[in-house]
């Protein structure tokens, strides 16, 4: 048996997203674990919280006239509206914005948040059906998990097709690269605070 060598970088741009990602992603998977937000709907609630959260800092980057150039459907693949409807659904108030959010990001960097963003909805196919055993559903307290128009695999493929299509410097991948691990560290943190400001249950 030969033994993989880990160096070797692959050739897609999504596949060496995906794999400089791996670290932050299996810890945000582990925090995700360890606050059991699908044991309560208060919990579920607090996880909502953090979701919006990262979709509203976003919404920037899904309107921008440069990155809806490269995807055509950009503004439709936000979510930020669905998770403050969940949160309304949830009688859960809108958190106030957090300090520290991505702002004015190069091209490069944004389509690097944009990888996880989208990338997220894979694993929201799982994560709805959980929810949906505390009663909740694509049109009540779990929109924002709902599939999206066209398909969960096929909006993905779309989306990785035209990243990994386009021409980038050695200078604009290293920015790509830091926008997908700094989205990662993002959400981590908006989960950690989601939870640390759970309201007291009585």
């Amino acid at each position: 048996m030969t033994t993989p060598d880990n160096t070797q970088r692959p050739s897609l741009r999504s596949q060496r997203l995906n794999q400089i990602t791996h670290a932050p992603h299996a810890k945000l998977d582990q925090l995700v674990k360890a606050h059991a937000p699908f044991e309560t709907q208060a919990n579920f609630a607090r996880f909502v919280v953090a979701q919006y959260l990262f979709q509203a800092e976003l919404v920037a980057l899904y309107n921008d006239p440069e990155l809806i150039a490269i995807v055509p459907d950009l503004a439709a693949r936000c979510r930020a509206e669905a998770a403050r409807a969940d949160l309304a659904d949830l009688d859960t108030e809108v958190p106030a914005p957090l300090a520290g959010a991505v702002h004015n990001p190069s091209k490069a960097e944004a389509l690097g948040w944009l990888f996880v963003s989208e990338g997220s909805k894979l694993g929201a196919a799982f994560l709805i059906k959980r929810a949906e055993g505390l009663g909740l559903s694509e049109t009540f307290g779990a929109r924002h998990l709902g599939e999206p128009a066209g398909g969960r695999a096929e909006g993905w493929k779309r989306f990785t097709r035209t990243l990994d299509g386009l021409e980038l410097s050695a200078e604009e991948e290293a920015e790509a690269e830091k926008g997908a691990i700094d989205a990662f560290l993002r959400f981590t943190l908006l989960l950690e605070q989601a939870y640390a400001t759970a309201p007291e249950l009585a």
